[in-house]
């Protein structure tokens, strides 16, 4: 019994904070649940966030938001525009905050450019069709350079707590 209580415990915690790799990035205290959605409406999940076991590992490294194609993308905290173009076939649109904080968001088609500033609730883009079979908003959260869960920062993730056995 004890045992599969373990498992369990282990299963939860890696589902919510990821794998042993995306553990070395801690949030900003002062940041975590302070984000607003980038994007209005009803916040549906199209995929979760999935930590990758090691740096090149496979693994989702964000969210997909079930939005409409063409619908605003805002700006979930103040920030500056780190980078907006395309990686590979995607326009991404990547924004820097306070703390060594980092979101990115795609299919994105903006007007700004790196070093642009832009402050919470600011429409800094309009969703693209590509991304997932339906129109979704791809976001992504990085501290320090390591990939996070983005619900940290929009406050949809809580903390674990393990209870003593037996």
């Amino acid at each position: 019994m004890w045992l599969r209580m373990l498992a369990l415990a282990l299963l939860v915690g890696t589902a919510v904070a990821g794998s042993p790799a995306s553990a070395a990035a801690d949030p900003p205290a002062a940041q975590l649940g302070s984000w607003s959605w980038p994007v209005s409406g009803a916040h549906a999940l199209a995929r979760p966030y999935v930590a990758p076991a090691g740096p090149y590992g496979p693994g989702h490294r964000g969210i997909d938001i079930r939005a409409a194609s063409g619908a605003s993308v805002l700006a979930p905290a103040d920030g500056v525009v780190h980078f907006a173009g395309f990686v590979v076939d995607r326009p991404v649109l990547s924004i820097e905050h306070e703390g060594g904080v980092l979101s990115s968001y795609e299919p994105v088609q903006t007007t700004l450019v790196a070093g642009d500033r832009v402050t919470r609730g600011q429409v800094v883009g309009i969703v693209l069709p590509g991304h997932c079979a339906a129109p979704c908003l791809h976001l992504g959260a990085r501290v320090d350079g390591e990939y996070v869960n983005p619900l940290l920062f929009l406050g949809g993730v809580g903390w674990s707590v393990l209870y003593p056995l037996g």
